[in-house]
C-alpha cells in the first residue's frame, strides 16, 4: 500500500512540475500569429466594401472599395481615414498597389489606372487595357524584381493554351506598359488540394448530385496578393475559402494557412509594412462592419 502512494505522489509531482513551464508560447506560422491579432481596427462605414490595401508610410495606408472612384488615406494609430480623393467615376474597382511616388488601382474587368501625384489633390490619372483572359481580376500588388504589376485572376480562364483547372496570376509589365505573354504564376489547383491533404488542412467538402459529401472542394479564387518585403514569399488570400496560401519566389506553395471565419469574415485586402509587419482588410459582413487586423512580423 505504501508503495503504491508513493507512486501516486511521484506522479501528482511530475505533473505539477510539467505544469510550471511558463507561459504558453502561442504558435506562429511563417512570422505570425494568426488567432491572435496585434491590433483590430472597425473601419469607417464608407469603407464597408474596402476591396485592396497597400502601404503608403509607417502611419498611412491607402485603401479602394468597390464601388466609389475613390482613394482613403487610412491612419493606421488613429484609425481613421484622414483624407480621401477621388480619382474616377463609380465603377468595380478590387485591388491597389504603389509604386513610388504612385498608385495603381485596379478594376475587375483588367483596367488599371495609374495615379500619380496622390499626395496633392490635383491627381494625374491615366488609364491602361492589360487585355489580361479573365473577366473578374481582384488581386494586385507590385514586383520590385521585375518592375511589374501582378495582377491575379479571380476564376479560371480556359483561353488558348490556358487550362480551366488552374488559376493564373500575371505581370503587366510598368515599362512598356503591356500585358506579359506567359503567366507569372500558375497554380494547379489539385496540387494544392494534394498539398492541404498532406498538412491536414481541413478543406470543405463538394457534395455530389445525391447530397453526399464526396471530394475536398477548393474555390482558389484570389482576393488579395502582396508580396513579403523580407523574404520575397508570394502571399494570397481566397476570401472565399478562407484560406492564405503562402507561395515562394518560384510558386512552390510553403504554408496554406485556414483562417478563423469569425476573426477573417471576408479578407479581401494584404499588405506589409516594410519590416513585416502584416495588415489584412475584411468587408464587413451584411450589416457588419469591415475590419482591419494587424499581425506583426517576427522572423522565424
Amino acid at each position: 500500500m505504501k508503495k503504491q502512494i508513493s507512486v501516486i505522489l511521484a506522479i501528482a509531482v511530475l505533473v505539477i512540475s510539467g505544469c510550471k513551464t511558463g507561459p504558453i508560447i502561442p504558435q506562429r506560422i511563417a512570422g505570425y500569429n494568426f488567432k491572435a491579432p496585434d491590433a483590430t481596427a472597425i473601419m469607417p462605414y464608407i469603407l464597408h466594401e474596402v476591396s485592396g490595401i497597400t502601404y503608403i508610410d509607417t502611419s498611412t495606408l491607402a485603401c479602394v472599395q468597390d464601388e466609389n472612384g475613390i482613394l482613403f488615406f487610412y491612419d493606421i494609430l488613429s484609425m481613421e481615414i484622414k483624407r480621401q480623393v477621388s480619382f474616377y467615376a463609380n465603377g468595380d474597382y478590387e485591388g491597389i498597389a504603389r509604386s513610388g511616388d504612385t498608385i495603381y488601382v485596379l478594376r475587375s474587368d483588367g483596367l488599371i489606372y495609374k495615379i500619380t501625384d496622390f499626395i496633392s489633390d490635383n491627381l494625374t490619372v491615366t488609364q491602361f487595357r492589360t487585355e489580361i483572359p479573365s473577366k473578374d481580376n481582384e488581386g494586385l500588388c507590385y514586383d520590385s524584381d521585375s518592375g511589374s504589376l501582378l495582377i491575379a485572376c479571380k476564376e479560371n480562364t480556359g483561353k488558348g493554351d490556358l487550362s480551366k483547372d488552374n488559376r493564373y496570376i500575371f505581370g503587366f509589365d510598368l515599362t512598356s506598359k503591356s500585358l506579359m505573354r506567359e503567366p507569372v504564376f500558375t497554380f494547379d489547383i489539385d496540387g494544392l488540394k494534394e498539398f492541404a491533404k498532406t498538412k491536414n488542412v481541413v478543406l470543405p467538402l463538394k457534395n455530389s448530385k445525391r447530397g453526399l459529401a464526396v471530394e475536398a472542394d477548393l474555390k482558389f479564387r484570389a482576393s488579395g496578393i502582396a508580396i513579403h518585403p523580407v523574404t520575397g514569399s508570394l502571399f494570397l488570400l481566397s476570401a472565399e475559402d478562407h484560406l492564405l496560401f503562402i507561395f515562394d519566389k518560384s510558386g512552390v506553395v510553403q504554408q496554406m494557412i485556414s483562417l478563423n471565419r469569425a476573426m477573417f469574415n471576408q479578407p479581401e485586402g494584404i499588405t506589409f509594412l516594410e519590416n513585416g509587419d502584416m495588415f489584412i482588410a475584411n468587408e464587413g459582413a451584411g450589416k457588419g462592419p469591415a475590419t482591419l487586423l494587424r499581425f506583426n512580423y517576427k522572423s522565424e
